[in-house]
């Protein structure tokens, strides 16, 4: 696997699932190219990437001639492809479960429920992400390169630039409170989630796959982690998801305490979040 290449970015929790799976599969660290696609400064949208994937999402994986451009292909190929044959209970739907966009962590990092959060996230990194991409789609789309992405970035200069103008107050105060009453369904339907489906989702201790992670797991934790860090945590250790509660506003899931603490005791998850939780 010498030629393959892993296009990541430490902060991206999608991008984080490979990490936690190449680490819990026994990869060497000589086994797979890394090249870094910094998405806080719009990188995934240069038309060289764009050409790999023209999503322009993270991770993406390259192998034999071919690439991978979602979480799911690249986790998979891993599993599928390590070297030493390391055996996990492989995915199953739950993958494209959590996937769904009902449950995307993402949009956490820029959501705003009303003008205190918007306030705060408009005086920080979310203002300045958001920024950092408008002014690459717009630097990108006129070059003659982007021609064949000309449609997509139109489409995502329209999306991206819809919540910078609520972020620098010169959207409608109808499309303003839109996007208030939006931001507090998806996080809704996240609590609901997380209080009522996914204790009968979780085993009574370790993990979906067993005794150790499965390929169902990987997403799950990269996942969670999210989550957390976005309702104000930051530590990684075995108490750290009660950080959640806050959100929650009661207390966390025996199961979800129970499955986190499983995931702090291993090496690939001290590893991946060695410097806090992302």
């Amino acid at each position: 696997m010498s030629n393959s290449i892993l296009y990541t970015f430490g902060p991206s929790v999608w991008a984080s699932v490979p990490e936690l799976a190449l680490i819990e599969l026994g990869y060497d660290q000589d086994d797979i190219k890394k090249k870094v696609v910094n998405l806080a400064e719009g990188e995934n949208f240069v038309p060289a990437f764009l050409k790999i994937n023209p999503r322009g999402t993270l991770p993406t994986f390259q192998a034999g001639g071919k690439a991978y451009t979602s979480t799911a292909e690249v986790t998979s190929y891993l599993v599928a492809h390590a070297s030493n044959r390391v055996a996990v209970v492989p995915g199953t739907d739950f993958i494209n479960k959590i996937h769904e966009e009902q449950y995307d962590p993402n949009f956490l990092m820029v959501s705003a429920r009303h003008e205190d959060e918007l306030r705060s996230k408009a005086s920080g990194f979310s203002m300045t992400f958001i920024q950092n991409r408008q002014n690459a789609l717009e630097k990108h789309s006129e070059t003659s390169q982007s021609a064949d992405y000309r449609e997509f970035c139109d489409t995502k200069i329209a999306e991206n630039g819809k919540v910078l103008s609520i972020y620098q107050s010169k959207a409608p105060e109808n499309v303003k409170n839109s996007f208030f009453e939006f931001s507090r369904a998806h996080w809704d339907t996240l609590k609901a989630f997380i209080l009522e489906e996914l204790p009968d989702i979780l085993p009574e201790g370790g993990f979906l796959g067993g005794d150790k992670p499965g390929e169902d797991d990987f997403h799950l934790a990269a996942w969670l982690a999210r989550i957390v860090f976005v309702a104000g945590g930051a530590d990684s250790s075995k108490d750290g998801v009660r950080a959640i509660e806050t959100e929650l506003g009661k207390p966390t899931p025996e199961k979800v305490v129970s499955y986190w603490k499983a995931w702090s005791k291993r090496q690939s998850w001290q590893e991946v979040y060695a410097n806090g939780l992302h």
